[in-house]
């Protein structure tokens, strides 16, 4: 793995170009022995003079033709890369080989290495320039960078480092891969050479103050790799330093006659070597530190300051011992302050891998107490990822110092498990599990557990939950709190059989009572975790959907659902029968059996448990009114009667037992109270309700129409009429009923024999549509269009994308459709808007997402349109014409060419779209059949407009008299007839216009330029075509003269279906005499530019003031 890096030396006189070529023929070279480190002189920036006076090195006769290093190109096809960038970008060589080559160079030349290297980081920047030899040898970095920053592209805004894409973000891995391992490379002699690091610091320093963001950023990235690099070079140096300080002294502490001299003064050379070494590796660390680190922390590019704070909080954690101290932590606290997000989630993040060190935190202690308030307010961060590593950092301060935050600071976190951004309150209730609900002595609190006779350990801590709960005074919040702690204090949150313990069992010594609202709190949370465990999905209100489980959370689930169901098919109705007086309490557990697995009824034999259930449901529906309760009940009546479940018999006998009794106590009281009438008491009203709000709620989820309950509603709401003396909410309860009857009956309606209603119900319909036409024409088309949609979209649901266009189901909507299309009748005139209008929906409709799979494929609407072909035949000819231009507007070039049979419903819809349409254009503009091949363009002169068309010139002229006094839909006069191709500039076509025309009330110019006046869709086609026209830039006044004409004849040759604009009818206009000069205007029609509008570059801050702060232009804030 080698490569050929070349040179060029050139003359600054030599115009040619031509000059010295020097070829270096690199292979990979092995890492340089400690041996080559020794006799340094005192380390110091060598002069350039020293590097001008040596000669460039000629290089033999390049046979493969090689152009000179240090230019941006690459060789022809298929060569290999000829610069250091090129084989960085494209990263098909290991990085150690490309560094060893390099190394390889530096030894033979290493004024030539170094200017490979320069150009690398020039060509990193995005700069075109390059720098040459002499300009290295003979000016300054200062001068070097002012002649590249002249050279700079300022047409493009966009760099290697911020370019979108996978290969660019690979770059950037290699670019920061080759820095680290080129200092690992270089480790053991070559960086303490006082040439090449001096060299590589002083340009990164010169480029990170530059005004060219380009040279800032790329700089600031690579002088931050590079104190990385050192930073893992001091670390080895000092552990080296330590061995050898240890051999030295155990050496040293042998008795004389076994001490070894030799090794003795070994062990001390190698020592000072070492310390000179360290010395070296810390100064060009300072230099990099206060020369770039100190000004570009608080660039004025957000991007600069987070790689500033990233790389800070490395060196911190790679070697805690030289830079976690206050000097270096204060700048990631300050910069806890910036005003970009992802700034601050850069010191968060850093600031996270050192509190996780728990042997840290000593050396973090001032920085924690200075620091910790800003912190601690940064959960409240208006960017959520920022508050979520907030909320991480303090759970990490809380684990390594109980003490480090007080009460108030926990109190900030604790509000945020109620946050409706899930990763927020995930974050938070980890912190809650940490500070409340994690057992500090498991083995203790289990011992303590089983002398209290208690199966579970975690009693005292869901006693602490449940307080927790209620302190927070959000009750209506129970299923966020429990999705918060769902991830960290899961084993706490699926010990149902500790919460059973509490709530069925006397407390033993030592334990607290529950209270009334203790107990409900702990219902209500119980049946909280329940849900959670059996849907595994979070609560409505966080995330954005249901996701697709995994296959362990799959098992996970089922597992759960076991484990519940085993337990509360027992325990359940022991909780019931304790707590049926309180309505709250009931309410909730009887949303338990709904996450039941109802099989283990069957498969565990536990009938028994079933019965019990059911007796305790019995009660709960005759002690309450409730409806809460009551509709509770009913539903979990409903979910044990499903079908599925062998247990449906046993459920629906105790059901029907259960109707039966309250039907003849309703029937009894019902009776009561008819006959008592006005003299009822409390107690008559009383029965009736009571009775009539159980059988409404059990009607709302059960088909109860065979107890017959509407007769005695009806006698109810009838007595009220009569003598309104009826209660009122016995009037509602009654309402109620009749109406939950009525609405069982249409289901059996509905489901038994359809066609008896058939006639009746298509003759209520045709009745509606016909008032809902005459009412607004297009609301009803909209109505018409929007049920087609639905049906479509529920075919697709039930079939999938990939619809069989010739079943019964796609025939029955495209019936239904041909019915609709036949109630708009034949007159075309009054239905134009409307049937217009319903294309275009149906447009939308068919385009209105693309295929995930790419833009080759059809929409996956696209079908609809052979729908949307049935109301084709209602549209004018003229307004096909409208609707296909607009069609036009969602087809590409692709779509026009396919003719698979996945397009044949786009390809359907264009031709019934264009049938007719050339007839009627040659009707209304020539009165002809010519085709538009065979069209000879007039050479004449435009008649004036005002010239009445002879009436043997058009067979249409007498049809648009006849329509004289035809009245178009809406308030509006139909605008003259004119055509939007022919529509010269406003300007001049006042000057040819008369007065009394352009005054007209109901003329085109009023119609479309009046903004108090509605238009309709087919009105914004046409303006909108004629804004295109005029965006084409296509000027028909000047395209007449000259041989622009020709030019624009030719185009329009080589177009196989130009558009054809709109021609509008008007009440009492006339025909522009125009058969001969819109016959050759007619075709002129260009399509619009696809690149209508460049892409606006962006351009770098090449000298913005902003982009550079001074020193002096800190923080403002104290140091430590």
């Amino acid at each position: 793995c080698s490569f050929n890096l070349m040179c060029v030396c050139r003359d600054s006189s030599n115009e040619s170009g031509q000059g010295d070529t020097v070829s270096l023929s690199l292979s990979v070279s092995e890492l340089e022995d400690t041996g080559e480190g020794k006799g340094k002189k005192k380390r110091g920036r060598p002069g350039r003079q020293q590097a001008s006076n040596k000669k460039a090195r000629k290089s033999p006769v390049d046979k493969g033709g090689r152009r000179p290093n240090g230019m941006a190109q690459q060789n022809g096809e298929g060569g290999d890369p000829s610069t250091l960038f090129e084989v960085v970008k494209m990263g098909k060589s290991a990085m150690q080989s490309v560094v060893d080559d390099w190394i390889e160079s530096y030894k033979q030349d290493r004024d030539m290495a170094l200017l490979d290297l320069i150009n690398f980081f020039i060509q990193c920047s995005g700069c075109k320039g390059t720098v040459r030899i002499e300009m290295f040898r003979n000016m300054q970095n200062a001068e070097i960078i002012r002649k590249m920053t002249e050279e700079f592209d300022e047409d493009s805004g966009d760099y290697p480092l911020t370019i979108a894409g996978p290969q660019w973000k690979k770059f950037r891995y290699n670019f920061c891969e080759f820095i680290g391992v080129l200092i690992r490379q270089c480790q053991y002699s070559i960086i303490y050479d006082e040439y090449m690091m001096d060299t590589v610091i002083s340009l990164l320093t010169g480029l990170s103050d530059s005004q060219v963001r380009a040279f800032r950023h790329t700089s600031t990235l690579a002088a931050m790799k590079l104190m990385t690099a050192l930073v893992n070079v001091a670390l080895n140096l000092s552990i080296n330093q330590d061995n050898t300080q240890r051999q030295y002294e155990a050496e040293r502490n042998k008795v004389a006659g076994k001490r070894a001299t030799d090794k003795l003064e070994l062990l001390l050379e190698k020592r000072k070597e070492l310390q000179e070494n360290q010395d070296e590796i810390e100064n060009m660390m300072n230099s990099i530190f206060k020369g770039i680190f100190v000004h570009r922390y608080r660039d004025a590019i957000a991007e600069i300051r987070a790689i500033c704070i990233e790389e800070i909080g490395v060196w911190m954690k790679l070697y805690s011992d030289a830079f976690l101290n206050d000097s270096y932590l204060k700048y990631v606290g300050w910069t806890l302050h910036d005003r970009q997000g992802e700034v601050r989630l850069k010191c968060l993040k850093a600031l996270q891998t050192l509190y996780t060190n728990r042997g840290l935190f000593p050396k973090l202690e001032l920085f924690t107490n200075r620091f910790k308030d800003r912190i601690v307010s940064m959960t409240l961060d208006k960017e959520y990822d920022v508050a979520v590593e907030a909320i991480r950092l303090v759970t990490l301060i809380l684990h390594g110092s109980e003490d480090a935050l007080s009460n108030e600071d926990c109190e900030n976190v604790y509000h945020l498990v109620y946050s409706a951004h899930r990763p927020v309150a995930v974050a938070a209730g980890e912190f809650l599990h940490r500070k409340l609900f994690s057992r500090h002595d498991p083995q203790a609190e289990e011992a303590l557990a089983k002398r209290r006779g208690r199966n579970s350990p975690n009693g005292n801590l869901i006693r602490m939950l449940v307080l927790f709960f209620l302190e927070s005074e959000l009750h209506e919040h129970a299923a966020y709190l429990v999705d918060s702690l769902w991830d960290s204090s899961q084993e706490l949150l699926k010990d149902w059989d500790c919460m059973i313990e509490l709530l069925l069992e006397e407390p033993v010594q030592g334990e607290e009572v529950l209270g009334d609202r203790h107990e409900s709190a702990l219902i209500e949370l119980m049946v909280c975790t329940i849900r959670q465990a059996a849907e595994a999905h979070p609560p409505v209100g966080r995330g954005t959907g249901k996701r697709v489980l995994t296959a362990k959370e799959k098992k996970t689930q089922v597992d759960d659902k076991n484990k519940l169901t085993e337990h509360f098919i027992i325990a359940l109705p022991m909780l019931l029968s304790k707590y049926q007086a309180d309505a709250e309490k009931v309410a909730n557990l009887l949303q338990i059996p709904q996450y039941f697995d109802l099989e283990v009824y069957s498969s565990g034999r536990m009938e028994k448990h079933l019965d019990a259930l059911l007796k305790q449901i019995r009660v709960v529906v005759e002690k309450h009114t409730e409806t809460e309760v009551l509709e509770a009940c009913s539903k979990t009546y409903s979910i044990l009667c499903s079908e599925e479940y062998t247990i449906m018999n046993r459920v629906d006998i105790a059901r029907s037992q259960l109707i039966d009794e309250l039907t003849d106590r309703f029937s009894h009281s019902v009776e009561d109270l008819l006959q008592e009438g006005d003299e009822a008491d409390d107690d008559d009203i009383y029965n009736v309700l009571s009775s009539l709000k159980k059988l409404t709620a059990f009607h709302n989820a059960h088909d109860l129409t065979k107890w017959d309950l509407f007769k005695n509603c009806y006698r109810l709401l009838k007595m009220g009429i009569e003598q309104g003396s009826m209660p009122e909410q016995i009037a509602v309860q009654a309402l109620q009923c009749s109406h939950y009857s009525i609405l069982w009956q249409l289901v059996r309606i509905t489901e038994g024999s359809p066609s008896k209603y058939y006639n009746d119900y298509g003759d209520i319909i045709k009745e509606t549509l016909s008032k809902t036409r005459q009412t607004d024409k297009i609301q009803c088309a909209k109505t018409l269009i929007l049920s087609l949609q639905q049906l479509f979209n529920e075919l697709v649901q039930d079939q999938g994308p990939n619809l069989d266009r010739t079943s019964s189901h796609v025939s029955g909507i495209k019936e239904l459709a041909r019915r609709f299309a036949l109630t708009f009748g034949l007159d075309q005139i009054k239905t134009r808007e409307a049937v217009a209008t319903l294309h275009k929906d149906g447009i939308d409709f068919a385009f209105k997402f693309p295929n995930p799979k790419g833009a080759e494929y059809p929409p996956p609407n696209l079908a609809f349109l052979e729908v949307l072909c049935e109301f084709s035949s209602k549209l004018l000819r003229q307004d096909k014409k409208t609707v296909h231009s607009y069609l036009e507007k969602f087809m590409t070039e692709y779509m026009m060419e396919r003719r698979e049979d996945v397009w044949l419903p786009l390809i359907a819809y264009r031709n019934s779209l264009l049938t007719g349409g050339d007839e009627d254009r040659m009707s209304v503009t020539t009165g002809s059949t010519t085709s538009r091949a065979s069209t000879v363009r007039s050479k004449r002169g435009r008649p004036p407009l005002h010239k009445k068309r002879p009436d043997d010139e058009s067979v249409d002229g007498s049809w648009v008299m006849r329509n004289d006094t035809i009245q178009t839909p809406g308030g509006l006069q139909t605008p003259q007839l004119t055509s939007t191709v022919l529509r010269e500039n406003p300007r001049q076509a006042a000057e040819h216009i008369p007065e009394q025309d352009s005054s007209e009330p109901g003329s085109e110019p009023d119609y479309i330029h009046n903004p108090q006046m509605q238009m309709s869709w087919l009105d914004q086609q046409k303006i909108e075509d004629v804004n295109r026209k005029e965006r084409g830039g296509m000027n028909y006044m000047k395209a007449r003269s000259g041989g622009v004409r020709q030019q624009v004849r030719g185009l329009m040759e080589d177009d196989a279906e130009p558009i054809f604009e709109d021609v509008m009818m008007s009440s009492r206009g006339q025909l522009e005499d125009m058969n001969e000069e819109f016959e050759d205007t007619m075709v002129i029609d260009l399509p619009p530019s696809r690149n209508r509008r460049e892409r606006a570059e962006l351009r770098p801050d090449f000298f913005d003031s902003t982009a550079i702060i001074e020193d002096d232009s800190g923080f403002g804030m104290q140091m430590f």
